[in-house]
């Protein structure tokens, strides 16, 4: 039987976001969204622009400015059954809900011997806008994937945005879902498919290539796409890996591409310093040893307060140069 062809629409990362929460709002009666002006301001970066005025103040909830507080309101739902969204004005600002995020959402299960389930999503943009400065440019995924009980997800495209973010609320488990506010305008088909998902724990090749694969997740993947067309008037071929998310994480993907291309570079915005790129490149150091001609290069942010000021904020994030200038580095 041939395979049923399923319509697809060209949108936005954010309108991918904008059309999968309107949609499981809709299937769902247990899930909501709350968060900071997020219903009559329709949210800082318009992701749930108009839900307010469809969805009335039950679903799309406007909270104080209380990270700590309305992530425990948005715990205790789940715990009670509930299906919560709660969006982050920036990520950044997730730091200060983190006891309840890493001592109650992450350990509930645990802590109560698998009686209680905690079915919570915390999204909203990560890493660096435009001049947001040293306190609202954080790149927190590499933080949250170190804690066991929480799933982190990072997609890079619009139909990734759109399939992970249904895996998220449907999931079980709390999931951190991290939206580089650079990739809200990027362009990609959606399938017109209310049951689409991507399943957690899978990476994905976006380019194929054979000299040096290129691994990264987030805006770092849009980035590593550029790169690898550059590299590819030089004569290198780059193969760009997805990782897309950091935990559960698909090392036996990126395995696979080091063992067909023999050098690796792991590109990242956080600080390259303690960042999660660096427990990419340990992995592949331990598990693909023999397949490597060159040691594994990282390319992460700088080690300072990212600067408000846009030509030092630049310096601060690997863009496509700096990509190139790392697997130059292997020779």
């Amino acid at each position: 039987m041939a395979a049923v062809e399923v319509a697809t629409q060209t949108m936005s990362y954010r309108d991918a976001i904008s059309k999968v929460l309107s949609e499981e709002i809709e299937a769902n009666p247990d899930v909501f969204i709350m968060g900071e002006d997020i219903g009559r301001y329709q949210g800082t970066f318009r992701v749930t622009q108009g839900m307010f005025d469809k969805y009335g103040e039950k679903r799309i909830i406007d909270t104080p400015i209380t990270e700590a507080g309305f992530t425990g309101i948005a715990i205790g739902a789940a715990m009670a059954g509930l299906r919560p969204v709660v969006e982050m004005m920036t990520m950044s600002f997730s730091i200060l809900a983190m006891d309840q995020i890493i001592n109650h959402a992450a350990k509930i299960h645990y802590m109560t011997g698998g009686q209680a389930k905690c079915p919570l999503v915390i999204r909203g943009p990560g890493g660096a806008a435009k001049q947001l400065s040293a306190q609202h440019t954080h790149c927190l995924e590499g933080w949250y994937a170190h804690a066991p009980g929480l799933k982190v997800v990072a997609p890079a495209t619009a139909i990734d945005a759109y399939g992970m973010l249904r895996q998220a609320i449907r999931d079980d488990n709390p999931v951190i879902f991290t939206e580089n506010p650079g990739l809200y305008t990027v362009m990609g088909e959606v399938p017109d498919d209310r049951e689409f998902v991507v399943p957690f724990g899978k990476a994905n090749i976006l380019r194929e290539g054979t000299d040096v694969s290129l691994v990264g997740y987030s805006r770092m993947t849009q980035i590593n796409l550029a790169a690898a067309e550059k590299l590819a008037e030089q004569g290198v071929s780059a193969e760009v890996v997805d990782v897309r998310s950091l935990s559960p994480l698909d090392m036996t993907t990126i395995n696979a591409s080091v063992a067909k291309t023999h050098r690796a570079v792991v590109v990242y915005e956080d600080w390259k310093f303690g960042g999660f790129g660096g427990e990419i490149a340990s992995r592949i150091a331990e598990e693909s040893f023999d397949d490597l001609d060159a040691p594994v290069v990282r390319c992460g942010g700088l080690n300072v307060p990212t600067p408000y000021a846009r030509n030092l904020e630049l310096e601060c994030i690997p863009d496509v140069d700096d990509v190139i200038a790392a697997v130059q580095k292997l020779g």
